[in-house]
């Protein structure tokens, strides 16, 4: 265990002494690394999805998020503290110095300007902290949106992701091909709704064959597979031919008959309902499509509402059953990887309600 500091860079802070202190002061704070924070209240120990954050703890063995502190990494530091550059640091003891600010909506160092292993290898406090043509790290990104709510919320986050790169729909077939890979067996993709791992070679119009999912249906708001809303991968998934024609373009809610070729999936004449391994993944991408498309630059103008039966207006159904789902299947590791590939390899947007899931029901 750590003793208590004073904040200086001689005499840090515990982690304790940092969570107890998130005040916006800049002070130096002294941990163990316990892994990476990818959400409020999820802290991942192996597969590391970036080199952007970590978790300090005053104990190497912490399990505890409420007894972590984030640490946001800036570029100049990542490649030598980030935890996909450096796994071995798992159990490190490092010191920081920053900003005592709620980072990720938890106890948080940010705007960091100093690291130092305890190990060897000091950096120089003064060092710049940021590098501007690096890409922004995950709350960098979302800087304007921070203090939001509500339609100023959306409104920010609109304005962070619009403006795409847009891929034609032929070439989605390639993208899904990495964004849903398998971690398992990189020759097949997993199916969203049936959750079964098949060669990434049979994809096409055939009876099990996979293809080309819209999960905000294509039809509501008849965007067809134009560039923009029709090929956004942020809502594409590589499905089953027959399950996706079962699902065809109903709204979501829940009950029905089961379907039989994807068991746990639920349907009836009006509504669909993803079996609960991807329940919390089709909220967030149908969140997603809300803010996205707001009706400028000519695009179409997508909203959510709290019915089914949309037809083919530009509005997607159930909202509280979506919101529901939203808390009910937390994020998960490779929903977090697909939003990582789709922002560095393709879109060059994320989706935010993957980073943050808790703003769906700071907005809706």
């Amino acid at each position: 265990m750590s003793a208590a500091g004073n904040g200086t860079w001689n005499s840090p802070y515990t982690v304790d002494q940092a969570i107890s202190n998130q005040n916006g002061s800049i002070q130096s704070v002294e941990g163990y690394v316990v892994g990476q924070p990818t959400s409020e209240s999820s802290v991942v120990t192996n597969q590391f999805p970036n080199d952007y954050a970590l978790a300090l703890a005053d104990s190497p063995s912490e399990a505890d998020t409420d007894q972590m502190v984030y640490v946001q990494i800036p570029s100049s530091y990542r490649s030598s503290f980030g935890l996909q550059s450096n796994p071995g640091m798992m159990g490190e003891k490092i010191k920081v110095t920053g900003s005592l600010t709620a980072y990720f909506s938890h106890p948080g160092v940010k705007s960091t300007s100093a690291f130092e292993s305890m190990e060897g290898g000091e950096t120089d406090p003064t060092d710049p902290p940021t590098e501007p043509t690096d890409p922004p790290a995950y709350e960098e990104y979302y800087n304007t949106a921070e203090g939001k709510t509500g339609e100023a919320l959306k409104t920010a986050l609109h304005n962070i992701i619009d403006d795409h790169q847009t891929l034609s729909y032929d070439a989605v077939w390639g993208a899904l091909r990495n964004t849903d890979e398998d971690p398992n067996n990189p020759n097949n993709v997993i199916l969203l709704y049936s959750g079964r791992s098949q060669s990434k070679t049979t994809n096409g119009g055939g009876v099990n064959d996979w293809n080309r999912e819209h999960v905000w249906a294509k039809s509501h708001g008849d965007f067809g597979t134009a560039q923009g809303p029709g090929t956004d991968l942020h809502h594409l998934r590589p499905t089953d031919v027959t399950v996706n024609s079962t699902r065809g373009n109903l709204d979501f809610d829940n009950g029905g008959n089961e379907q039989s070729e994807a068991p746990g999936n639920y349907y009836d004449s009006d509504s669909w309902e993803p079996r609960d391994e991807v329940k919390g993944d089709v909220a967030r991408m149908i969140f997603y499509m809300d803010v996205r498309y707001e009706g400028d630059s000519g695009e179409v103008d997508l909203e959510m509402n709290n019915n089914v039966n949309n037809g083919s207006a530009p509005y997607m159904g159930k909202m509280s059953v979506l919101l529901e789902w939203n808390e009910e299947d937390p994020v998960d590791e490779r929903e977090i990887r697909r939003n990582n590939i789709i922002y560095e390899q393709y879109q060059g947007n994320r989706n935010p309600f993957i980073d943050h899931p808790e703003w769906a029901e700071m907005i809706w």
